[in-house]
């Protein structure tokens, strides 16, 4: 708690002496600074003006560094079920994108608006949202130096035309294992290597057997037990594999390429390439007077698997585990870096588990456009990012102040490279729930074959059968439900 509160004090005075640089940026920005003026900032996502997170992560610099321009907060999520209140089954649920365009077209509309990576297609193409590269041109706004994770992902959102920035994003990449890799005598994996590539060098990292067995490949370090399938998402997302047609109201799973996917995955787990579950019942808790490896779930940490799925956010723990091993019990020290996740020969640009955070625009409909733009500027500037650029489980969008922190060495390029993947549509989700539970359907009859109960193909055969009976269920009555289908399986 101690070391906290220095690191907290610390950070503030960074900030105080921080922020008179920043006030003095401002102050030319515009020629009067006593006049209040205010910019109105609608959140999505949970957030709230009452939410110090979000303030905290996004405005706080610039409320200090204009503290004429008062911010306020409109908030367009559907709280009534926050604290475990449950929906009425008869009344349909507040779509929250027809919130956010209720209160953008309102009579004292926002100013900026925070969106999801998801929303923002449907934005744009209703004309909601002012485009922004006029300003950044008239500015002379840097955006050379923004990762293309970032800015190339928000152009192909708006067919090359930028409409909304984001100051941060989170992003994965696949961890080794030197010393496994090493020991086999195979050659470390490189950035935007295909999958069957990852594959195949798994195949020939897998040795061993029982405790001993040597894993080559994990879609996350820790064990996500006998369910793959939503493990798996990552695999998937940038083929932009549908699971029904756009409208929710036809099956598409019963095809080759669904086989071919279900088929890859379920090959890994035959093989005995991807760990095991792990089994509870036979583990024996550590006595009272044996030291406990908090890390024991970890399969990368305790040298189990030699490449795996790893978000930024854990890196930093990683590398401080390595750095105290020798007061670890279980974990022994051994070399590692990074690469891009792996990619699919048909979409390599693309890679799964990258996401844009605090990605903000300007309401077509904006009565303050001025502010708006300055407070974007300001919070996708170098300034900015040099200030947040501390953070241990984001990282900024310029690619200046992205390094490896404490002294750590890896290939951080790995984490900047690649796209989001495509982002899908939620409108259908958001008109039917139901379509939900028509994905769940898929999890159980994968199950059924991980089990040998069903053939790949027979399966999915069953999934497009009865999934179609579900969409038939779900167009006469948006809001049906299946808990009762959903059960066992």
């Amino acid at each position: 708690m101690q070391k906290y509160v220095k690191k907290t004090v610390a950070a503030s005075l960074c900030v105080g002496l921080m922020a008179p640089t920043l006030v003095a940026c401002t102050k030319s920005d515009s020629g009067d600074n006593k006049t209040e003026k205010v910019l109105r900032i609608a959140t999505s996502m949970g957030y709230g003006g009452d939410n110090e997170y979000f303030r905290q992560r996004f405005t706080e610099l610039f409320e200090f560094a204009n503290p004429n321009i008062k911010l306020e907060f409109i908030s367009t999520s559907d709280d009534r079920y926050m604290y475990g209140g449950r929906p009425d089954p008869k009344e349909k649920p507040k779509d929250p994108m027809d919130k956010l365009k209720e209160v953008m077209t309102g009579d004292n509309p926002p100013d900026v608006v925070m969106v999801g990576y998801d929303q923002l297609p449907e934005l744009i193409s209703n004309n909601m949202l002012k485009q922004l590269d006029q300003d950044i041109a008239k500015d002379k706004f840097d955006t050379s130096d923004l990762v293309p994770a970032v800015i190339e992902g928000i152009k192909k959102a708006g067919d090359g035309k930028i409409y909304a920035l984001a100051p941060t994003f989170y992003s994965s990449a696949m961890i080794y294992n030197k010393k496994i890799f090493d020991e086999a005598g195979v050659q470390y994996p490189t950035d935007k290597m295909t999958w069957d590539q990852t594959f195949d060098l798994a195949r020939r990292l897998t040795k061993g057997e029982g405790e001993n067995r040597k894993y080559g490949f994990s879609f996350s370090p820790h064990n996500m037990g006998d369910d793959i399938f939503y493990a798996t998402q990552m695999y998937t997302a940038p083929l932009d594999l549908k699971t029904f047609d756009d409208k929710g109201e036809k099956m598409t799973v019963d095809s080759d390429q669904w086989e071919k996917v279900w088929k890859t995955l379920l090959q890994l787990k035959t093989e005995k390439i991807l760990p095991e579950p792990v089994d509870f019942s036979k583990r024996r808790n550590p006595g009272p007077n044996e030291d406990f490896n908090p890390f024991m779930d970890d399969d990368f940490l305790s040298g189990r698997v030699a490449m795996s799925i790893i978000s930024y956010g854990q890196i930093s723990q990683y590398t401080n585990v390595m750095k105290n091993s020798a007061n670890i019990k279980g974990i022994t020290p051994f070399e590692w870096d990074v690469v891009t996740v792996p990619v699919h020969q048909e979409a390599p640009e693309y890679g799964g588990n990258i996401g844009l955070e605090g990605l903000m625009g300007i309401n077509a409909k904006a009565q303050n456009a001025e502010d708006a733009w300055k407070f974007i500027k300001f919070i996708n500037s170098e300034e900015w990012a040099r200030l947040k650029a501390s953070s241990t489980y984001n990282l900024v969008s310029r690619q200046k102040y992205i390094k490896p922190k404490d002294g750590a060495e890896f290939n951080i390029k790995a984490f900047t490279t690649l796209l989001p993947a495509p982002s899908r549509d939620y409108k259908v989700y958001r008109e039917k729930p139901g379509l939900y539970d028509v994905e769940r359907l898929g999890s159980q009859k994968f199950q059924q074959v991980v089990q040998n109960k069903l053939q790949v193909r027979d399966a999915l055969k069953q999934w497009q059968t009865e999934g179609d009976a579900m969409l038939q269920k779900i167009k006469e009555n948006p809001n049906a439900q299946f808990d009762s289908m959903m059960q066992g399986g």
